[in-house]
């Protein structure tokens, strides 16, 4: 069996400036009581979820998915033919299930799930992420999914530096 590579990026993810704050709010409402009853989420939740996620964007109305797309545009070139995919903790589609699935439909048989965010002491970083990757390892086992986590801090630092550097 032939190795299919594949990477996604996952940042964040932000909301709309033009999404109404009554959704956002109605959302982390009713994801708040789910966490505290431990329950899986209703289906109000997941309708403002996806509607959140599926609202309409723009690079002025969502500074934080053009970026996150740009870093991806380069992060792709540099991958050489490697399939690749860029997806969102929240707020923003798709999801890492569903890139992880997209990239597993094209024939990935190899994924390696990276993250914008670098430092220790995340919920989406240390728990969110690995807690959707092991869901997907059992329902994919024959696909390998890592995680590429945690940063080396001495290179996170090496590349706060840089920047410095540049506008010192």
């Amino acid at each position: 069996m032939t190795m299919v590579r594949g990477v996604v990026l996952v940042g964040h993810g932000g909301i709309p400036k033009d999404c109404p704050q009554e959704l956002v709010t109605k959302l982390k409402r009713l994801e708040a009581q789910r966490r505290a009853a431990n329950m899986p989420p209703s289906s109000e939740e997941r309708e403002l979820d996806h509607k959140i996620r599926c609202w309409p964007r723009t690079a002025a109305t969502d500074p934080y998915q053009s970026g996150l797309e740009a870093v991806g545009k380069q992060f792709r070139q540099r991958l050489k033919g490697v399939l690749f995919a860029v997806a969102y903790n929240e707020f923003c589609a798709p999801t890492l299930e569903e890139a992880v699935e997209d990239l597993i439909k094209q024939g990935a048989t190899q994924i390696t799930v990276a993250t914008t965010m670098f430092t220790p002491g995340g919920s989406h970083s240390e728990i969110e992420i690995p807690e959707i990757l092991e869901h997907l390892r059992r329902e994919h086992p024959a696909v390998t999914l890592r995680y590429a986590w945690p940063f080396d801090l001495s290179m996170v630092a090496d590349l706060l530096h840089g920047q410095v550097a540049k506008f010192s």
